[in-house]
């Protein structure tokens, strides 16, 4: 079979370039380019592009790119159809001779394309239309020689083994939401009673806990599709059935961003949680130890998770726990995690940790874990700044160039394995753990330290009146 070279960590600017690679006819209708370079096509002959011929193989940067993008103006499924139905028409010569021929050329490359999809997109295949396409084209595939059997065989195999994993993903995350709930019901029923166990308590050492945050980000990004940062862009309507489907696609992109909550929210809890103010001053110390700690190792979501909480109103009103604090090494992260000039500080710290990730030697160096929010923020930006259709009604593929770039540095991040032992007592603490929810971080903050003006006044009787709940 024909073996194309891995996906990179970053794709060319400029994109794909005609003279590099073996190309289909010259003069190959539908499709434009700009000094060699791909910048635009009708959908139809970018569909004809992907599709290999007895001469031809795409290009992998290609094959990515136009996978990732096409589903912004059809569902996958419908794209499978059509490759399928061209990939059929690749083998139809009416000399017997020449059919053989042609098949033992084509199959490879046919075999080729559906493993980098099966591979690159596998929760495409959650869809049974999707299954339905691959196994007719795959069987008429196999009905040949023993060796492409095999290797419709190990395409099978290893797609199921990834449905299977992560659908094992999907349920621990369950039962690791319903261990939570139990906890916080559990709370709920004791209010007076004070929590068993906090953060300090369970490590106090802030690297093993900026590790073991590590852990839990890397195996969450590890389950996010490329697909789903495109697919939380298309539009929805919520009559079709289709678009349904795929909001829930986008489920391991919307847990994450959860966790990310989640995080914020306990650090909040665990600061505003102890009565006495010098316990307090320590939590605090000891979350921007573990900050610093995420800093380094390149977890730039656990250390803004950590930020964010810290600054959360019922936190950074503790003025008296806050004067105990020795703020120096806060001021600086605060400073590397700077809104401003467009996060200019923060992205310039992630371009050098991504450049130590390009030139490590260990796992421990090559770890990148981006803001994640932001980094969804700026590929919806690219989707809602450039006009995804040409005047003409071509695809603008310059743009989709672009998305794959930013994507496929994503994809780059996620496959490096976490170097560190796992601690199973502090990650069950971490994900399972009571956080309060915003009302219930207010009115333990007024317990803490009383309401200073009259707005605080009237929000600490409301709250004292009420049965504050938990999130």
């Amino acid at each position: 079979m024909p073996q194309t070279p891995p996906l990179t960590g970053q794709l060319n600017c400029s994109g794909y370039n005609k003279n590099l690679y073996q190309t289909k006819e010259e003069g190959y209708p539908g499709l434009f380019y700009h000094d060699n370079n791909l910048v635009s096509g009708s959908l139809e002959a970018l569909i004809h592009h992907l599709v290999p011929t007895v001469d031809y193989y795409p290009d992998r940067t290609y094959i990515f790119t136009f996978l990732l993008s096409s589903r912004l103006f059809m569902h996958p499924y419908e794209l499978m159809s059509k490759v399928c139905h061209l990939c059929m028409e690749q083998q139809r010569l009416g000399d017997p001779q020449a059919d053989k021929k042609r098949v033992r050329k084509i199959t490879p490359k046919i075999l080729q394309l559906l493993t980098e999809w099966t591979e690159t997109f596998p929760y495409d295949f959650r869809d049974e239309r999707m299954m339905r396409s691959l196994k007719e084209l795959t069987h008429r595939l196999a009905s040949g020689e023993e060796v492409y059997r095999k290797a419709v065989g190990q395409l099978s195999q290893g797609l199921i083994r990834r449905l299977t994993v992560q659908s094992q993903y999907e349920e621990a995350l369950v039962k690791i939401n319903a261990t939570a709930a139990e906890r916080l019901a559990a709370l709920k029923s004791k209010p007076q009673a004070s929590i068993q166990r906090d953060m300090l308590s369970i490590c106090s050492d802030p690297f093993t806990v900026a590790q073991q945050l590590t852990h839990i980000e890397l195996e969450r990004l590890s389950y996010i599709g490329p697909e789903e940062f495109v697919q939380a862009f298309v539009q929805k309507d919520p009559l079709d059935n289709d678009k349904v489907a795929d909001r829930k696609k986008a489920s391991n992109l919307e847990a994450y961003v959860e966790w990310f909550n989640r995080l914020s929210y306990l650090v909040a809890t665990e600061i505003c949680m102890p009565v006495k103010k010098k316990h307090r001053a320590r939590v605090i110390e000891f979350f921007i130890d573990v900050a610093r700690e995420c800093f380094n190792i390149g977890n730039f979501n656990s250390l803004m998770a950590i930020i964010s909480g810290m600054n959360m109103s019922p936190v950074s009103r503790l003025k008296k726990t806050w004067s105990k604090v020795k703020t120096a090494k806060f001021d600086i992260l605060e400073h590397q995690m700077d809104p401003s000039s467009n996060f200019y500080n923060y992205r310039t710290a992630l371009r050098g940790a991504t450049q130590r990730s390009i030139t490590a030697n260990s796992s421990r160096e090559k770890i990148v874990i981006p803001f994640f929010s932001l980094l969804i923020k700026d590929i919806y930006f690219l989707n809602e700044g450039c006009a995804s259709r040409l005047p003409d009604g071509h695809i603008n593929f310059e743009k989709f160039w672009e998305l794959a770039k930013q994507v496929s540095e994503f994809m780059t991040w996620k496959k490096v394995e976490c170097p560190f032992e796992k601690d199973r007592k502090i990650l069950q603490y971490l994900l399972t753990a009571p956080a309060f929810t915003e009302d219930a971080l207010y009115l333990a903050s007024y317990e803490s330290e009383g309401p200073e003006n009259n707005m605080e006044k009237d929000r600490w009787k409301s709250l004292s009146s009420i049965s504050c709940s938990f999130s």
